[in-house]
């Protein structure tokens, strides 16, 4: 997938690409643009019992070196581009927030920068990525292009305009996009000659429909997702979670996933993942 690229990028993209092939990411960078959303209002407390399971992390620079253990050793994608507010008319008006030497420093993985085709400010996030892309080369840093959509594109999750978005993103040399799934994804992916994972976005209604998403994101092309509203703002989010891992990395069907999870999803079992306690700890617990 990645033979062209020398030691350094290969490296790099070790850590948010398993060598499987698959990834695994964690979106916690809503902030940039959110504020405190919920079930991310702690960000240290929220993901504390996820790391586990995760490949990388995909966060703004400020998440990273205030709510991040330095003795973190799985991937590190760092929001690059920001400088919107969801109370702005539209969040498609970005800059860079932070340079590739920036992003070195801190020892990420990746960057990851926006782009919003066919909106007011279009060309300012192409132009955004391309120049990334230009200073990330100078440390063989990978980058991450992001098919945003905004508000004024919402409607737009569709093949025909993803397929144009990841495609420009792929052409302005991104090494891995982000994009959304979509009816006839396996043609966005066949179209884009860079590896993609797939947004979760906006909370689905069902842990199925989440294993569903992911099944079929992997079946139709896709290396991965990138999740973060579906996995932390569930009641359960580590089994959840687990349950997606296990489709990525263990080619598990939607029902073996679902299996994953209703039996991880219980009161009782979710005490024992967040506290580690013991069967016989919850008995003692029940007697006194």
């Amino acid at each position: 997938m990645f033979e062209h690229m020398n030691w350094g990028k290969k490296n790099r993209l070790g850590s948010i690409v398993a060598p499987d092939g698959r990834a695994l990411m964690l979106a916690i960078d809503h902030g940039y643009f959110m504020g405190s959303t919920h079930g991310m209002e702690k960000p240290a407390q929220a993901i504390e019992k996820l790391l586990p399971y995760v490949d990388s992390l995909m966060l703004s620079p400020g998440i990273l070196t205030t709510c991040i253990d330095p003795a973190f050793d799985k991937g590190v994608v760092l929001r690059a581009s920001g400088g919107n507010s969801i109370l702005d008319p539209d969040i498609d008006d970005e800059e860079l927030i932070l340079s590739a030497a920036q992003a070195v420093r801190m020892n990420a993985s990746a960057v990851a920068v926006s782009i919003f085709v066919g909106s007011e400010h279009g060309h300012q996030t192409i132009m955004n990525l391309t120049d990334m892309i230009a200073q990330a080369a100078e440390f063989d840093l990978p980058v991450l292009g992001v098919t945003g959509v905004g508000k004024a594109l919402h409607d737009r999750k569709e093949k025909r305009y993803l397929s144009h978005a990841a495609r420009l993103c792929a052409e302005m040399g991104a090494d891995i996009v982000k994009t959304y799934y979509c009816e006839g994804f396996e043609e966005v992916a066949a179209k884009t000659p860079a590896p993609i994972v797939v947004a979760g976005g906006p909370k689905l209604d069902t842990y199925r429909d989440v294993i569903e998403l992911t099944w079929r994101a992997i079946r139709e092309g896709a290396i991965g997702v990138d999740m973060g509203r579906n996995i932390w703002q569930s009641d359960y989010p580590a089994a959840i979670l687990q349950g997606v891992k296990a489709v990525i990395h263990g080619n598990a069907s939607v029902n073996e996933a679902m299996e994953i999870v209703n039996e991880l999803s219980t009161p009782e079992n979710a005490r024992r993942e967040l506290f580690k306690v013991t069967d016989q700890d919850i008995a003692d617990s029940a007697v006194h």
